[in-house]
């Protein structure tokens, strides 16, 4: 295939960024038939310098392209229209005659739109490194320690992962723990049932209202009850969860999100961590604490984990099973999820896995310590965490200028979502239903909440919205929806 000679017309919108408007001319371009499947591209250097500019924005578009399928990059050759799009070239309107070009359009039944959906904060599979994690697993497969196994591994999962996620976590979470305190889980979800089953029949577990329900679901599944503690702007209420225990005394265990609470995205406080800490000593509490997207943080450094403080003190002195997700970092399905803490909990969670699962995916776990070992997982991060932050500025900037008083927002630290304050004389649950009639799925307050609150409370009024699954022209396009979707 030769170069394509289309002259590529940039469209203009002020309100976008660059790139984008880059990306949709060349889409434009696409539909009209003037670039056909297998065309190639110009260089992103002859683009730039025919466009007049920047040759990373041209990159940066053609980066966007290729994720969203019309491109394909082959290494050594350039870049070209994606080769599976159908040839759009009979639509081209200068090639139609003119009677036929001017004509009135037959009526026709405009298609609904694709659904999309603002997630609760999930990591976008797209940007998954599947070709170390492919090769990573291959030769997990087929190298010779799998093959000598006399028969089925370790519960608590492959040795080479527990090891690489010691040094991991020492690194990263300030958890001085070795491979022996490690039980990996297939994803977090299942560590946190593990967790409650480590409870004695007939427990209560405390847990952040509002906050995450499928914690609730594991809890109730491993036939703990649960007891909403109240949320405020600065995350659990330690005060209100001293008085919620001297009137319940079964509660013997709290969960809790102190990074970036779930949905609201605050961090738990020096003080009220301090205070958290003590008063689950006081009463021999279990502290769960998720710790689900740590390596997302934007501005200055993580807030070290509750644990972290525990482990460094000596471990009879807390009761903590800390839990984390490889899972947030790739991929929801890459199923791995681990916990550690006190070794006696650790073990009552091993216990109950054996019996339920007996070993985890052994070559999965293998492979993933591969990438930790090479160094992948931590470039990935890197590389995520710049691009998730591109999206968290960008939602926000639309928002702000699109949402305009109809909603209300601090900016996160980080995490992968935000949470809209929604005006109270807008009633949020009709807004999501609006919104999902045109096509947009969004998750809305009240069903983040373990106890029903009066309709216009703050927490029912509001909106949990994960922007690290869409792409910059996703993002723009979901924002679009979501504004005409407001009430009058």
């Amino acid at each position: 295939m030769g170069r394509s000679a289309v002259v590529i017309e940039l469209i203009e919108d002020p309100a976008r960024p660059l790139f984008i408007n880059l990306a949709g001319s060349v889409i434009r371009e696409i539909e009209r038939g003037r670039l056909k499947p297998g065309d190639r591209l110009p260089g992103t250097r002859a683009l730039a310098r025919t466009l007049g500019v920047h040759r990373n924005t041209v990159d940066a578009a053609y980066q966007e392209l290729v994720l969203q399928g019309w491109l394909t990059a082959e290494a050594s050759r350039g870049t070209f229209v994606a080769r599976d799009l159908p040839d759009l070239g009979t639509q081209n309107w200068g090639a139609r005659p003119a009677a036929a070009r001017f004509a009135s359009p037959l009526p026709q039944t405009r298609p609904a739109p694709p659904p999309m959906q603002f997630s609760d904060g999930a990591p976008d599979a797209r940007l998954m490194p599947g070709l170390e994690l492919a090769r990573a697993f291959r030769r997990s497969l087929t190298g010779a320690e799998l093959k000598s196994l006399p028969g089925y591994g370790d519960p608590r999962g492959a040795p080479s992962l527990r090891t690489a996620l010691a040094r991991y976590l020492s690194a990263e979470r300030g958890l001085t723990v070795s491979a022996d305190d490690i039980l990996i889980t297939r994803g977090s979800q299942m560590a946190l049932f593990l967790a409650a089953a480590a409870l004695n029949p007939g427990d209560a577990i405390a847990v952040e209202d509002p906050g995450y329900p499928l914690a609730w679901k594991a809890f109730r599944a491993a036939g703990a009850r649960v007891v909403g503690a109240p949320v405020d702007a600065q995350g659990l209420d330690v005060e209100r969860l001293e008085a919620l225990l001297a009137r319940d005394p079964a509660i013997r265990a709290v969960y809790v999100t102190p990074h970036h609470q779930f949905p609201t995205t605050v961090t738990l406080g020096a003080g009220r961590r301090l205070r958290l800490l003590k008063l689950a000593r006081r009463h021999g509490l279990i502290l769960i604490e998720d710790d689900y997207d740590h390596e997302y943080r934007f501005e200055g450094r993580p807030v070290l984990p509750l644990a972290a403080r525990a482990l460094s003190q000596g471990r009879d002195q807390d009761r903590i099973i800390h839990i984390g997700s490889v899972s947030k970092l790739l991929s929801p399905v890459v199923r791995i999820g681990y916990a550690t803490g006190a070794p006696d909990l650790v073990q009552a969670m091993t216990a109950r896995r054996e019996a339920i699962d007996r070993q985890g995916d052994l070559p999965l776990e293998r492979a993933l310590a591969r990438l930790i070992d090479d160094g992948d997982l931590g470039r990935h991060a890197r590389k995520a965490r710049k691009i998730y932050e591109q999206r968290r500025d960008l939602l926000c900037a639309e928002i702000a200028a699109r949402l305009d008083g109809a909603v209300a927002f601090d900016k996160p630290a980080g995490g992968l979502a935000l949470w809209l304050r929604v005006n109270p004389d807008i009633d949020a649950a009709a807004w999501a239903a609006e919104a999902e009639r045109s096509g947009l799925i969004l998750t809305h307050g009240r069903q983040l909440q373990l106890e029903p609150a009066p309709k216009g409370s703050p927490a029912a009024n509001a909106f949990r919205i994960g922007f690290a699954s869409l792409d910059e022209t996703e993002l723009v396009r979901a924002v679009d929806r979501l504004k005409a979707a407001q009430p009058a």
